[in-house]
C-alpha cells in the first residue's frame, strides 16, 4: 500500500488527461493509471501496416487564437498554459451532409455562405433559418466571453456573476430550452427540421428536440468562428500533448495499469486498488470513466449503483479504418461527410454513416499514394453478442456488415470496394474492451425536456470522488470532455488551496 500522489486520476482518456495536467501546473501531485499502453481513450491514435488512424473523433473544436473563439478556444488556452505546442490545420467545412431526396449541404467555415445554401433549398424558410441560427450565434457570445470553471464551485460562481450579470441571467435562461423547441418558433418546413435533427445528432447523438439549446450553441456556432482544426500526427497528438504537459510540471502517466476498485472507506474515497493487486492511496480521487463504469463496476458498495435508466445511455459504435488507393477521393472532396437515406431511420443503429478522410489534411498518415477512409455507424453490443470474440462467424459476420455500409457510401464515392487496401473493423466489443467502457457506450445523455444543469457534474456522492468525462456536464465530445477537465481541476485546486488562474 502506497500513497505516490494528492490526487490519482482513472483513465487517460482527454477529461482526465486536462485535469491531471492543469492540476500539477499548480504543483498538486497528480498520478493517471491506464489501462492500455498509449493515452487518449477514443482519442487516441493507433498504427496498422504503415497508415495512422483516428481510434475515434476528427472533428475538432478549441485550437483557434484568441481572437476568434472568445474563451472557447480551450485546447489554445490549456496547451499555452503548460507551455507545449501542437500543429494544426484548418478544415474549412465541418461536415458535408448528404440527405434523402438528394440533399446535400456543406457547413462551411462561413456562415453566410452556409446560411445562403439552406436558403437556396428552402427561400420560404429564410427568414426562420436566420432566426434560429441567430439564436445559437447568441448563445456563442454568452459562453465565448465567460471563463471556464466548475458550476459547483461558488467562489467561481459569485465572480462570474459579478463581472457579467446580465450575460450570466441570459445563460441561464437559456439552459430551459431545447434546440428541437426554439427550431420550431420559426421553421415549420418538415424537411428543413429534419435538418435541424441531423446537426444535432452528428455531435449529441440524439435529436434536437433532446438537445440543449446551450451545447448547440457551442459546437453549431463555433465552427463559423474558431472553426474545425484538425492536429497534424491525428487525433492521438491531442493526449500526447496533454501528457508531455503533465510530466513537464512533475506528474506522471503509469500505463497497463487497469483500476480495478475505487476504495471507498465510510462515505469517502481513498485511493484505488490496480488489477495486479497493488492499492495506492491518495487525498483525491478523479474518475474518467462513464458513470456506470464507476459506480456499478469500480465503486463496490451497491448503495452508490446507478441504474442503466437514471440516464439514456449513448450508443457505441461499429467502425471500419480503410486503407484505399488515393486515386479513389477526388479534388475538392471534403474531408467529413454524414449520410443518411431514410429519415425514418436516422436515429436507429446503423442508420446513419459518418465519414472522414483526414490524409486530405495530412497526407503523413498513410503511406505514399493512399488516402485513410474512416467510416462509422451507431451499433450496440447485443447485436454482436452471439459471436465468440476472434471466431471465423464473428469475422465474417464483421465483413458482412462493412460491405453493406461501404456498398451505401459508394454513393458519395464510387468505386470504393475495389479502392480497399487495408481494412480494420471494430465493433462495440471492442470499445468495451479496449476503454472499459459498459456495452461500449460513450457515456449518459439527458432525457428529452430535463434541463442540462441535470447532467451529472463533477462532484459525486462519494466523498473526495470527481468525475470527467462524457458522463458529466457538458456531455459527449472532445471539446466537452475538455470542458469536464477543466471544470474538474478548477473545483479540485480550489478545495486543495491552490486555485487555477483562468485560463
Amino acid at each position: 500500500m502506497s500513497e505516490q500522489a494528492e490526487v490519482i486520476v482513472i483513465g487517460a482518456g482527454i477529461g482526465g488527461l486536462t485535469a491531471a495536467a492543469l492540476l500539477q501546473e499548480r504543483g498538486i501531485r497528480t498520478v493517471v493509471f491506464e489501462k492500455n499502453g498509449f493515452p487518449g481513450g477514443s482519442c487516441a491514435s493507433f498504427e496498422r501496416s504503415g497508415y495512422r488512424f483516428d481510434a475515434g473523433a476528427s472533428v475538432f473544436y478549441g485550437f483557434s487564437e484568441n481572437g476568434k473563439s472568445g474563451t472557447l478556444n480551450l485546447h489554445t488556452r490549456i496547451f499555452r498554459k503548460l507551455g507545449v505546442e501542437i500543429a494544426t490545420v484548418p478544415d474549412p467545412v465541418q461536415i458535408h451532409y448528404h440527405l434523402p431526396a438528394g440533399f446535400s449541404v456543406a457547413a462551411s467555415y462561413s456562415r453566410q455562405e452556409f446560411l445562403d445554401s439552406l436558403a437556396a433549398r428552402f427561400p420560404l424558410e429564410k427568414e426562420g433559418i436566420e432566426r434560429f441560427y441567430r439564436e445559437l450565434e447568441e448563445v456563442y457570445d454568452i459562453l465565448s466571453s465567460l471563463p471556464a470553471g466548475s458550476l459547483e464551485d461558488v467562489a467561481h460562481l459569485a465572480s462570474v456573476g459579478g463581472r457579467y450579470p446580465l450575460k450570466t441571467a441570459m445563460l441561464a435562461l437559456k439552459t430551459f430550452r431545447s434546440m428541437g423547441k426554439t427550431a420550431r418558433k420559426y421553421i415549420r418546413n418538415e424537411e428543413l427540421l429534419h435538418f435541424i435533427d441531423i446537426e444535432s445528432y452528428s455531435w449529441a447523438v440524439q435529436d434536437a428536440l433532446s438537445t440543449p439549446l446551450v451545447n448547440a450553441g457551442i459546437c453549431l456556432a463555433d465552427r463559423h468562428h474558431g472553426g474545425i482544426n484538425y492536429p497534424l500526427g491525428g487525433s492521438g497528438r491531442i493526449p500526447e500533448a496533454l501528457c508531455r504537459g503533465l510530466e513537464k510540471f512533475g506528474g506522471s502517466v503509469r500505463y497497463r495499469s487497469e483500476v480495478t476498485e475505487i476504495i471507498v472507506e465510510n462515505g469517502v474515497a481513498r485511493g484505488v486498488r490496480l488489477a495486479g493487486g497493488e492499492t495506492v492511496l491518495a487525498g483525491s480521487v478523479i474518475t474518467n470513466a462513464t458513470v456506470w463504469d464507476t459506480f456499478n463496476r469500480m465503486v463496490k458498495d451497491s448503495r452508490y449503483r446507478v441504474p442503466e435508466d437514471r440516464f439514456v445511455r449513448a450508443p457505441s459504435w461499429f467502425q471500419m479504418f480503410l486503407g484505399v488507393d488515393a486515386s479513389l477521393i477526388p479534388e475538392g472532396f471534403h474531408v467529413h461527410h454524414i449520410l443518411v437515406d431514410d429519415w425514418n431511420a436516422y436515429d436507429k443503429p446503423g442508420g446513419t454513416i459518418y465519414f472522414s478522410a483526414p490524409t486530405i489534411l495530412d497526407p503523413s498518415l498513410a503511406p505514399p499514394d493512399r488516402h485513410i477512409v474512416h467510416a462509422f455507424v451507431t451499433s450496440e453490443t447485443d447485436m454482436w453478442e452471439g459471436y465468440g470474440r476472434g471466431n471465423a462467424e464473428y469475422r465474417e459476420a464483421k465483413e458482412r456488415y462493412a460491405d453493406s455500409i461501404i456498398a451505401r457510401t459508394e454513393k458519395i464515392l464510387p468505386g470504393l470496394a475495389k479502392a480497399v487496401k487495408l481494412k480494420v473493423l471494430a465493433t462495440p466489443q471492442t470499445h468495451e474492451r479496449y476503454l472499459n467502457r459498459w456495452k461500449g457506450s460513450y457515456g449518459a445523455m439527458l432525457k428529452p425536456g430535463q434541463n442540462i444543469l441535470l447532467k451529472p457534474q463533477n462532484r459525486t456522492l462519494v466523498k473526495n470522488l470527481f468525475a470527467v468525462g462524457d458522463s458529466t456536464f457538458p456531455g459527449q465530445g472532445v471539446i466537452a470532455v475538455t470542458y469536464s477537465g477543466v471544470s474538474c481541476a478548477s473545483l479540485v485546486a480550489r478545495r486543495l488551496g491552490k486555485p487555477l488562474d483562468y485560463l
